[in-house]
């Protein structure tokens, strides 16, 4: 699995200064080419048992900087 960092991409997170920072690090991380997205375009090429075991990883990360991004758009406003 390719190595993405949930501490790094979180603490950009909290950081980010104002709506534009925040979005860089969205788009880093979810846009189309972004970390946790390139991470996403595996689970297609695992075995079954990888993607079970993956899957779930995966999309947690996803769904944890998606709920920071969240808090910190709602913590700029």
């Amino acid at each position: 699995m390719t190595e993405v960092s949930e501490e790094k991409i979180l603490a950009e997170i909290a950081v980010a200064q104002d709506e534009a920072a925040l979005e860089v690090v969205r788009v880093a991380a979810l846009g189309k080419s972004g970390s946790v997205s390139a991470l996403l375009k595996t689970l297609g090429g695992m075995t079954p048992d990888e993607r079970k075991a993956q899957g779930p990883l995966i999309n947690g990360l996803k769904d944890r900087v998606t709920a920071a991004l969240a808090a910190r758009r709602e913590a700029l406003k």
